[in-house]
C-alpha cells in the first residue's frame, strides 16, 4: 500500500515551558522536502545541530522520550510526535531553542491545532508502508507489561491500564483509525499519582509543572495542611480532592482519559520506527520504556523483512569514494594486512567496500596449497577494516585515531572465498556511535551470495603522542 507523503504548507510555532527543565522554549514547525523525515534542530546550540526523530537516537525514557545525536539532546518529544503521526505527516523540520519541548496542557491538543493552522499538503513522493504478516510479542514480566502487534488492514491501537488502585481503576482505550486521533485522543492529558507528584516536587524534577498540565490522582489520605501546601506551591487559591479521587485542578475530558493518554504516548513513541505500519497494536500497562523497546522489536523485524541480506548494487567502473591511498590515510594497516582495496559508497551509517582476492595473497601459501581458500577470520578482519573506515570518517584527522576490536558475535561462514573473487563488504551501524563505541552488522558478498556475516563492536581511541 502506498499514498503520498505529506508536510505542512507554512511555518507555525508553539511556545511554553518544559515540564522538567522549567525553561521557556519556542518550537517552529517548518515544511520539509520529500523523504526528509522528522528532524529536530537545536537553534540554541553552536552550528544548530539536527537530531532525527528515530528509534536509533532514543537515549532516555525515564521521564518522557529523549533523543540525542552528537551531544545534541531533545527531551519530552512524545506529545509532539503523537500530533505529527496523528495528523499523518511525514516530513518536518522542527526548530527548537532549548532542551525540552513545552508541556503545554499535558496533551497533544495545542500541537495539533498549530499544525492544522499551518495547513497540510501532499507531496509527490510515495509513502512507504509495512504490512505485518506475523505476530510480534514484547513482555516485561517484572512490570506486568505485554505488547502485541498482529496483522490488520490498517493501523489501529488498543491500550489497557491497571495500577492496582482503587482510585484509578482498570481502563481501556482504542483507536481504530488514525484519522480520528485529533478528535478522540489529542486532548487527553498526562496524569500522575499524588505520591509521585510529591516525590517530583521534593526533588525539583518538575520545574515547569503546575496543576494545569496533569491530572492528579489522590491515592492516599491527605490532610488539610498538605492541601494548603500544594496550593501554595502551585500558586492556587485552594486545592481540594473531588469525589472521583482527583484534585480539583481540571475536569476529565473523558472518563477513560488516562488510558487515552497512554494511547497517545504509544502513538508518539511508535512513530519513531520511521515507517507506517499496517497492523493492530494491543498494549497492556504500556510506558515509555516498554513502548521504545517494543518499537525496537518492530523496527528490527521490518529491517529483516524489508532489507534482507541482498548484495548492494555496485558499479566497479565508477570511480571509488576512497582509493587505496586514501584508505591508508584512515587505517594504520599496511600490506600484507591491509584488506580493503577501495570504498565505493559511504554515508553516516553505512559503508560499501571491496577486497579483490588474488592468488598472490600470502595466506594462500599455507591455506591451502592445493585448495586455496581465504580464511574466514581474514574475511571478518576485512569487514572490520571497512567498518573502521566508516567510524574514522566521522572524526577530524583520522590518522590521530586507531580502531580496536571489542567483540565479534554471530559470525557465520556460508560459502568459500577463493582466488579471483571480488569480496564486497557492507557494514551498517546498528546503533549510534557513542563515546567512541561502534556496533555494526557486517555482510560480505561474492556476486549475489552472502559468504560471511557477523556482528561487530569496535572502539576508536586517540593515539598516544
Amino acid at each position: 500500500m502506498t499514498d503520498k507523503q505529506k508536510t505542512i504548507k507554512e511555518n507555525t510555532s508553539v511556545a511554553g515551558v518544559g515540564l522538567h527543565s522549567g525553561k521557556e522554549v519556542t518550537i517552529n514547525f517548518k515544511p520539509a522536502p520529500e523523504n526528509h523525515g522528522i528532524k529536530f534542530k537545536r537553534t540554541d546550540l553552536q552550528n544548530a545541530p539536527e537530531v532525527e526523530a528515530t528509534i536509533d537516537n532514543v537515549v532516555d525514557t525515564s521521564r518522557g522520550t529523549t533523543i540525542e545525536k552528537n551531544d545534541a539532546r531533545v527531551m519530552t518529544i512524545e506529545h509532539a510526535m503523537a500530533a505529527i503521526s496523528g495528523l499523518d505527516l511525514d516530513n518536518l523540520l522542527i526548530e527548537i531553542d532549548g532542551l525540552e519541548l513545552p508541556i503545554l496542557d499535558g496533551s497533544s491538543k495545542f500541537y495539533v491545532e498549530a499544525l492544522l493552522k499551518a495547513g497540510i499538503i501532499e507531496q509527490d513522493a510515495e509513502r512507504e508502508y509495512f504490512e505485518l504478516k506475523t505476530n510480534l510479542l514484547y513482555t516485561d514480566h517484572d512490570n506486568r507489561v505485554e505488547m502485541l502487534a498482529i496483522p490488520a488492514d490498517n493501523f489501529r491501537l488498543s491500550v489497557m491500564i491497571d495500577y492496582d488502585s482503587d482510585i484509578l481503576i482498570s481502563q481501556h482505550a482504542s483507536l481504530d483509525n488514525i484519522d480520528n486521533f485529533k478528535d478522540e485522543i489529542a486532548c487527553s492529558r498526562t496524569f500522575v499519582f499524588l505520591h509521585e507528584l510529591e516525590y517530583l516536587v521534593r526533588n525539583n524534577l518538575v520545574k515547569g509543572g503546575d496543576l494545569s498540565n496533569a491530572i492528579v490522582f489522590v491515592d492516599k489520605m491527605i490532610s488539610e495542611e498538605e492541601l494548603n501546601r500544594l496550593a501554595k506551591f502551585f500558586n492556587r487559591p485552594e486545592v481540594k480532592v473531588l469525589k472521583e479521587g482527583i484534585l480539583n485542578n481540571i475536569e476529565l475530558s473523558h472518563p477513560n482519559e488516562p488510558a487515552r493518554h497512554k494511547l497517545l504516548d504509544l502513538i508518539g513513541d511508535l512513530s519513531l520506527i520511521g515507517v507506517r505500519i499496517k497492523g493492530q497494536i494491543i498494549a497492556k500497562r504500556p510506558g515509555h520504556y516498554s513502548n521504545i523497546e517494543f518499537a525496537r522489536l518492530i523496527r528490527k523485524h521490518i529491517k529483516d523483512q524489508m532489507q534482507p541480506n541482498k548484495a548492494p548494487l555496485i558499479d566497479l567502473n565508477k570511480p571509488p569514494v576512497y582509493d587505496i591511498n586514501d584508505i591508508k590515510g584512515f587505517l594504520p594497516h599496511r600490506p600484507p594486512f591491509l584488506l580493503v582495496d577501495k570504498v565505493l559508497e559511504i554515508n553516516e551509517t553505512q559503508v560499501v567496500a571491496v577486497k579483490n582476492v588474488t592468488m598472490n595473497e600470502p595466506f594462500f601459501v599455507g591455506h591451502f596449497p592445493d585448495e586455496p581458500i581465504m580464511p574466514g577470520v581474514l574475511q571478518v578482519e576485512a569487514m572490520a577494516q571497512a567498518g573502521g573506515i566508516l567510524i574514522l570518517s566521522t572524526v577530524e584527522n583520522p590518522k590521530e585515531w586507531i580502531t580496536y576490536f571489542l567483540k565479534i558475535e554471530n559470525a557465520k561462514f556460508r560459502h568459500k572465498v577463493v582466488p579471483g573473487d571480488t569480496l564486497v563488504l557492507k557494514l551498517e551501524l546498528t546503533s549510534p556511535l557513542r563515546r567512541g563505541i561502534c556496533q555494526m552488522r557486517g555482510l560480505a558478498f561474492v556476486g549475489d551470495k552472502v559468504v560471511t556475516e557477523a556482528d561487530l563492536m569496535a572502539q576508536i581511541v586517540k593515539k598516544k603522542k
